[in-house]
């Protein structure tokens, strides 16, 4: 299973990539535990200096704007 968390405040941008990710998984049939993290003394603790940013398996992965299907294929079957 993916560990997946998406760093962010709360906002419009940050709500719609949990779901996109969430609806990749889905469609790519991949087990993913999406956490939204929006502690703003954890989210810097990442390095994320714009959000929504995205961790995968403790990685970063994104930050900034929302990420493009394509990449988000790309990290959920790595």
């Amino acid at each position: 299973m993916k560990e997946v968390k998406v760093l962010g405040p709360g906002c419009k941008r940050c709500v719609a990539t949990a779901e996109m990710i969430q609806n990749e998984a889905d469609k790519l049939g991949v087990a993913v535990r999406v956490e939204k993290v929006t502690d703003y003394a954890a989210i810097a603790g990442y390095g994320i200096a714009s959000t929504p940013g995205v961790v995968i398996d403790g990685k970063v992965v994104h930050a900034g704007g929302l990420p493009k299907p394509d990449d988000l294929a790309r990290w959920l079957t790595a």
